[in-house]
């Protein structure tokens, strides 16, 4: 008999030894399955930037004009221009021109209507911007400030101040 409870005692141990097994792995969380390397995703192509338009213009059909010399249509020294001015949209309204006096000396700034200057022969530099409105016109015309209103002296010779729109 003795025999017999040994080996019920020892089925029993081995038992509890495999339930408190089963208890001791669900208590802890299950280790997560190894990981499938995911391919990362390809890297962003770029589309390809479209290049840049291009226009090309014949020496003869356009030059600068600042600085360039501006007569009135009876030749008279109107002075230079010195600036250009444009609206908000980029659209040229104006010419600043540095009107009379001597080297500089004696001369002021006026602003003249962009429509107002013909540039018929500007291909050479030598030659000028022809300015629709006589130097008396001119010389009635406020002088040009920065950070103020600006006045400009139209075709027909009377003074517009810019829309402000």
């Amino acid at each position: 008999m003795r025999a017999s409870h040994w080996f019920i005692l020892g089925s029993l141990l081995v038992g509890f030894a495999a339930v408190a097994s089963h208890a001791a792995n669900e208590a802890q969380p299950a280790p997560p399955p190894p990981a499938a390397k995911e391919n990362p995703p390809p890297p962003a192509t770029k589309e390809p930037v479209p290049p840049p338009s291009v226009t090309v213009i014949a020496p003869r059909e356009a030059h600068g004009v600042l600085g360039r010399d501006v007569r009135s249509p009876t030749d008279e020294n109107m002075g230079r221009i010195v600036d250009v001015i444009v609206d908000r949209t980029g659209t040229v309204r104006a010419a600043v021109i540095d009107f009379g006096g001597f080297l500089g000396v004696g001369s002021r700034k006026i602003v003249v209507d962009w429509s107002a200057l013909h540039f018929g022969h500007v291909a050479d530099k030598k030659d000028s911007i022809t300015l629709e409105l006589t130097k008396a016109q001119v010389a009635a015309a406020p002088e040009y400030k920065e950070d103020t209103p600006i006045v400009v002296l139209g075709q027909a010779g009377n003074l517009e101040p810019f829309d402000e729109h």
